[in-house]
């Protein structure tokens, strides 16, 4: 079967390029050489931890690597993760403070399904975590999910949200990170009809396609000019033998990998070759600054073909979002029907994956909210990554979402639960 070949010829060259690093570090770290005063020895031994850690990391997830929050008292308080709604194809994960009170900002947090695993919001969640009680969509690997377990889809991803809403209550602030963006606005409008009692309070957007079209990127170009016979064609493959998943149809972690580096190849090259020159030094450090991004970014997950293929011709080609056309479950989603829902959007000057506008055309769509009820903010200087990580989302984008979640809260951030009250369009 060519897609399954194919799938295992990526695994082959990876496990082949890990293996190749390791000899490598291995032959050049002999003591013997130390008698030989040649650089090239230290330069090999560099290459080769560097390359042999870069090509192990593609296959392992990300720890979370929370493991305690100061609180008010001053003191340490242990976090624990546990998986409170456990699904086929992701978990609702709560970072669990024990031995603090609970807070009253009760936070989900929409993780990307987009080729790297949910820990790519770590810090997101480790500067909500002092105020906020978290929980997350922790998305599972598609190559260890068995045939057997059926289809995911963008349907099913926003049937996922809203059974986790379902489970959380409605005293819930919904936070979406860039692509789960136009699913979450489609889940609350869901529940909207179907089960308005699990509607959230409120509801961030942070930098996501909800209409691809308001401002083109290289991403959204990309989707215009490739059919979606092509797209089929050159990145759709089946899971090889070696995991719980064979035989299931994936967009491989290793095939986008391939293309998030190409995008800034130059960059990335640039980045390796100052490590190596730096471990060859003895400079270099386990958890160094290129080490820490590093060990995120080569962490990639497949994706199931069916959510790949549907995100890029329903969000992307067609526009069903931005077009309030978007059906669940054969049920046609009017974002109109949002009425007790304040929604913020987050959008970053220079994003260059979501640009200025994509995200903001949210608020066009929700008629039957008040000005009241809606509100924006264009981070200043901020790219894809800034806008929910880093100096520009601790400092300016949190205290800002942090006082929109109480200003909605229904107890002004008392810290006691308030009741919905029913906002009026005026």
């Amino acid at each position: 079967m060519k897609g399954m070949a194919s799938y295992d010829l990526m695994e082959s060259i990876r496990n082949t390029n890990e293996w190749i690093g390791a000899s490598a570090r291995a032959c050049a770290s002999y003591p013997v050489w130390g008698m030989v005063p040649n650089p090239m020895f230290k330069v090999m031994s560099a290459w080769g931890r560097v390359t042999e850690r870069s090509f192990a990391r593609m296959v392992i997830k990300p720890d979370w690597g929370i493991t305690s929050v100061v609180a008010e008292d001053g003191r340490d308080h242990m976090v624990e993760e546990v998986i409170e709604v456990g699904r086929a194809f992701g978990d609702l994960l709560r970072f669990k403070v024990h031995g603090r009170p609970e807070k009253s900002r009760r936070v989900l947090l929409c993780a990307p399904m987009s080729g790297h695993y949910s820990t790519l919001l770590r810090s997101t969640v480790a500067s909500l975590l002092p105020d906020c009680e978290i929980w997350i969509t922790d998305w599972h690997n598609a190559r260890d999910i068995p045939v057997s377990e059926g289809k995911f889809d963008v349907e099913d991803y926003t049937l996922y949200i809203a059974d986790f809403l379902r489970h959380l209550g409605p005293d819930t602030h919904v936070i979406a990170v860039c692509q789960p963006v136009p699913l979450a606005l489609a889940a609350t409008a869901y529940l909207a009809e179907k089960d308005p009692e699990a509607q959230p309070r409120t509801l961030t957007l942070i930098g996501g396609p909800v209409d691809p079209d308001a401002a083109p990127t290289e991403v959204t170009d990309f989707g215009s000019r490739v059919t979606m016979g092509q797209l089929e064609h050159l990145a759709i493959q089946r899971v090889g033998f070696k995991y719980k998943g064979v035989g299931r149809l994936v967009y491989p972690g290793l095939l986008q990998l391939g293309g998030f580096i190409s995008m800034n190849l130059e960059r990335h090259a640039q980045a390796f070759s100052d490590k190596i020159s730096a471990e060859a030094q003895g400079q270099g450090g386990e958890r160094d600054k290129h080490n820490r991004f590093y060990d995120e970014y080569l962490s990639v997950m497949d994706m199931t073909a069916e959510f790949y293929l549907s995100t890029v011709e329903r969000i992307f080609k067609n526009r069903e979002i931005a077009r309030n056309a978007f059906t669940v479950a054969g049920h046609k989603v009017d974002c109109a029907k949002v009425t007790n829902v304040a929604v913020k959007i987050v959008e970053g000057e220079k994003d260059d994956i979501s640009a200025p506008g994509q995200c903001l055309a949210a608020l066009d769509l929700l008629t039957g909210l008040s000005d009241a009820q809606k509100a924006s903010h264009l981070e200043p200087g901020a790219g894809h990554y800034g806008i929910f990580a880093g100096r520009s989302w601790r400092d300016n984008i949190r205290p800002l979402v942090m006082e929109f979640m109480d200003t909605h809260s229904g107890d002004g951030g008392s810290g006691k639960p308030g009741l919905r009250v029913a906002a009026s369009n005026g």
